[in-house]
């Protein structure tokens, strides 16, 4: 997978891009000194893969601040590339339009070859794979950065995921409402009934899917962190589902963090039953407390090296080095499903590694069809690797092609 060409309007600072890319992929390096729009490229490709960002959780900041003052505000994404063997154009608008008397309202509109589509129906269809070294939050951060981070990489791999995330989420926020209206008011509880049937059918689906790609993910990472620290750790995922299907030994209330668990054999039509029983169970409770305590939305992640948490005890190197690998596992375990390579998008990562790291990175990234580069200094690589680049200067949102391997 690769793309071929990139029309941006009005996103970030970009107001006008459109460039042509290397007509069979290979390795791209943007440069320029700072705040010059280098990221937002990167930030770009990456929207029409996920369709949210990777820098905000807010759609309208993306909007070129300039445009945004205007009543009616149009940014618009526009990509041509090659999947499969098979040309697709794919095409994102962001719409700020007017809304009440002084408010403005932002509404997202998505085109696959044409056709308007919802952004769940498209999310997997164009791939990639974001690296920057703030994302050292799926690691340190709170619970919902390592969700976040199995969403994104799920809805890129399975084509229903975003979905029944989606219909998981709104179910929720119905019967949250409604824990609160029993827990305020009373009622006839009997009225859960029908909100515990669709969130444990929708949230055993996604505990399923997250079993399977954290183990998945875990093959690839473990193999990739060993490699790279020449043996010396070992790293595990540990996916933590708040309702977990696996039964606990009598009178055990858990288990250790470094204990490995394997929840492979677990069919779908088991966790779907024990999530509804355990919902039964604790009705009164969360009745009590006006909110669904267990389920996907309350899921974590973690990553183990020889037994230690990484997030709680791990040092900076650490923690490059176990991002690095978790990246790299994302890029192999999404051709390993999609039987394509997705777009590798690495935004300043050679500043952060040592000279050991930059060389393995190289390494690992060879095999992509496409890679994207941004530096602020080309001296962190080789002059061979230079050669065979293809290196645009990016000068106050301008993007110049310095040379054609």
């Amino acid at each position: 997978m690769f793309l071929k060409h990139l029309s941006l309007t009005n996103f970030r600072s970009l107001t006008r891009l459109d460039v042509e890319f290397p007509h069979k992929g290979g390795v791209i390096l943007l440069t320029g000194s700072n705040a010059q729009g280098k990221t937002s490229v990167l930030e770009a490709i990456y929207f029409l893969a996920a369709f949210t960002s990777f820098q905000t959780h807010v759609d309208r900041q993306i909007v070129n601040f300039h445009e945004a003052k205007n009543p009616l505000a149009v940014t618009r994404l526009v990509a041509d590339y090659q999947r499969n063997k098979t040309k697709q154009h794919l095409e994102a608008r962001l719409i700020l339009e007017p809304a009440g008397i002084t408010g403005q309202r932002l509404r997202k509109e998505i085109l696959l070859n044409g056709v308007k589509k919802h952004a769940s129906d498209v999310m997997g269809h164009f791939n990639a794979v974001i690296f920057v070294p703030q994302m050292s939050q799926i690691i340190e951060g709170g619970p919902e950065e390592r969700r976040r981070y199995l969403n994104l990489a799920l809805a890129q791999t399975i084509p229903a995921y975003a979905r029944v995330l989606s219909e998981y989420t709104q179910a929720l926020t119905q019967r949250n409402a409604l824990l609160k209206i029993l827990s305020e008011r009373g009622g006839n509880q009997s009225q859960l009934e029908a909100w515990d049937e669709t969130i444990s059918k929708l949230g055993a689906q996604i505990i399923l899917w997250r079993i399977q790609a954290a183990q998945e993910i875990e093959r690839f990472a473990s193999r990739i962190h060993h490699e790279l620290t020449r043996g010396a750790e070992i790293l595990r995922l540990a996916y933590q589902p708040a309702y977990d299907p696996l039964p606990k030994p009598d009178q055990q209330l858990g288990l250790k963090l470094d204990t490995q668990i394997d929840r492979s054999m677990i069919e779908l039509d088991d966790i779907q039953k024990g999530f509804l029983a355990r919902l039964k169970q604790i009705r009164a409770e969360e009745i009590a407390r006006g909110v669904t305590s267990i389920g996907p939305h309350r899921d974590d992640l973690r990553f183990i090296i020889n037994k230690a948490d990484v997030g709680d005890y791990g040092s900076r190197g650490q923690l490059r080095t176990t991002l690095l690998a978790l990246k790299l596992a994302e890029v192999e375990w999404m051709n390993e499903r999609t039987g394509e390579y997705p777009v590798i998008l690495l935004d300043e990562v050679m500043a952060e590694l040592d000279v050991h790291r930059r060389a393995d990175l190289l390494t690992y990234i060879s095999k992509g069809e496409q890679v994207l580069f941004t530096t602020t200094d080309t001296k962190l690589f080789a002059p061979e690797f230079l050669e065979a680049a293809q290196v645009w200067d990016v000068n106050g949102g301008v993007v110049t092609p310095r040379n054609q391997p």
